[in-house]
């Protein structure tokens, strides 16, 4: 592996996403049939949040009728397509975050950088 990787080069580019107005319970299914474990919310384009799965299992089963906007995590930690890997997976590790949005100049998503995705890079695997 390349010492100097940065997150366009292992980041995954077709990204599964929700919005802030969908319910949890469509955001739970979507990431079942996606097989992940988490989802950035998006408006217009622009990152606002992530849910994850185990956001909506500790939330319980009455919130599955609440919106994403409703127990989205807002406060992100993000990288850009420059960030060095070595930084988003120390972190990954310091505060135990399992996924990373990439965003650009605008705000915009533009990729993600999970602990699969980092593995297989680290492994060489990409």
């Amino acid at each position: 592996m390349k010492d100097n990787l940065v997150a366009e080069e292992i980041m995954i580019e077709d990204v599964h996403v929700t919005s802030r107005t969908d319910v949890l319970a469509a955001a739970k299914l979507k990431m079942m049939r996606c097989n992940v474990g988490g989802l950035p919310v998006v408006d217009e384009g622009k990152l606002v949040g992530m849910i994850t799965h185990r956001d909506i299992l500790l939330a319980g089963g009455e919130a599955l009728t609440l919106k994403v906007d409703d127990l989205m995590s807002k406060d992100l930690m993000v990288a850009d397509k420059k960030t060095p890997i070595v930084e988003i997976t120390k972190i990954m590790a310091d505060k135990g975050y399992q996924r990373i949005p990439v965003i650009d100049d605008h705000g915009d998503l533009v990729g993600l950088i999970t602990q699969s995705s980092l593995i297989r890079a680290l492994a060489g695997l990409d």
